[in-house]
């Protein structure tokens, strides 16, 4: 027995909906802003089991951060502060 293959694609949006009004659309028109407000890291399995929720691996990653810095000493931007000297002002040949 062949099966009666029907092609027609049934409406099911509603009346009150205008198409006209749908037009003009742009796809992804906010996925770069939307990606750059997610930072999504993979860890891998071994390490979910150790921190089971994000509150832990935060936890962890600052403590990591905070030894690290004090580890190093001093940040750059600290230090390029200190060295800097004083702005000289142009000197006026007429004087």
């Amino acid at each position: 027995m062949k099966r009666v293959h029907t092609n027609k694609k049934v409406d099911e949006l509603r009346p009150q909906y205008d198409l006209s009004r749908l037009k003009g659309g742009v796809r992804g028109k906010y996925y770069e802003k939307a990606r750059a407000g997610t930072n999504l890291v993979l860890i891998e399995p071994d390490l979910a089991n150790v921190f089971p929720d994000t509150e832990s691996v935060n936890r962890a990653l600052r403590l990591l951060a905070d030894t690290a810095e004090a580890a190093a000493g001093p940040s750059r931007r600290a230090r390029r502060a200190s060295n800097k000297l004083p702005k000289r002002t142009a000197r006026n040949p007429a004087a």
